[in-house]
């Protein structure tokens, strides 16, 4: 394993060093004590990794890299806290520069990262959606597809494990967007249609063609346009570039353009009509 040079005393011992021999060590400048147990080795300027194993090491047996430190070292973070996260599955003394949080973990939210033990990524985003604001713990589930690191069965499996977790709520509705959508193309304008009409908003034309574009909603008095988004049909870079062209050119004869994808529409349909309405009446002011 990696140490980035740091060791345990319990790591001296299992290669064959006495306790005398490396408090020798430490009085010579060979070993510099971070913790109780845990030194540097040769000197004392270590990278991120060396501390955060060091305080990894401070913690035995059984702790791990976790929360904000987790999330730094499995790249969902940009950079790494002032204060370093570990849980151990037994209470222990506070140290400085350490926040330790006390937890038994399954054997499923273990991992190995950069020879550093931390908890896997879905108990990482679950301790991270109890302590991060919504925008930034929206980022770090970005990332994590970004990744490649995002796998909805084991998130849900996590979520099953620990149904006490703080977080477990605010994680259920921020992977809402990751789950297959509730809607096909045709169900997600039937339902979008329906609401409209519940709202008592004016009805638009579905699918119709304007400027070379069919458009899946359009208010023709307001010139607005509501296209109803399916993740799966966006997917490519080609689909990506086409998508902006349509915007620019219906910008260019005036014609105003939002998007609703099927995972709002089926999570927030209040909000979503709450938005239409208002857009369109601040359209029919500006026409008047």
């Amino acid at each position: 394993m990696r140490q980035y040079g740091v060791i345990s005393t319990r790591q001296l011992e299992e290669l064959g060093y006495a306790r005398d021999a490396v408090a020798r060590a430490a009085l010579r400048g060979q070993l510099h004590r971070l913790y109780r147990g845990v030194y540097a080795v040769g000197h004392r300027y270590l990278n991120d990794h060396g501390r955060h194993l060091a305080a990894v090491l401070a913690c035995e047996p059984g702790a791990m890299l976790s929360h904000q430190s987790a999330g730094w070292l499995w790249g969902l973070l940009a950079s790494p806290s002032g204060t370093i996260h570990v849980t151990a599955p037994t209470r222990r003394h506070a140290k400085s520069s350490l926040r330790l949080h006390f937890a038994t973990l399954a054997e499923d939210d273990l991992a190995i990262r950069d020879g550093i033990p931390v908890t896997g990524v879905p108990r990482t985003m679950l301790d991270l959606a109890a302590s991060l604001s919504r925008h930034r713990f929206d980022r770090v589930l970005e990332r994590s597809e970004e990744r490649g690191l995002f796998d909805l069965g084991e998130v849900d499996s996590v979520l099953e494990r620990v149904r006490g977790h703080v977080g477990v709520g605010r994680m259920r509705r921020a992977i809402a967007l990751y789950r297959p959508p509730a809607f096909t193309r045709s169900q997600l304008e039937r339902r979008f249609l329906e609401l409209v009409r519940d709202a008592s908003l004016p009805t638009p034309a579905m699918n119709y063609n304007l400027a070379g574009y069919e458009l899946d909603a359009y208010w023709e008095a307001e010139r607005f346009v509501v296209e109803l988004d399916v993740y799966e049909t966006h997917g490519t870079r080609a689909a990506f570039e086409r998508d902006r062209l349509r915007q620019e050119d219906l910008k260019l004869i005036g014609v105003e353009m939002i998007r609703v994808t099927a995972p709002r529409l089926d999570c927030e349909p209040e909000a979503v009509l709450d938005r239409l309405a208002a857009l369109l009446a601040r359209r029919r002011h500006a026409s008047s």
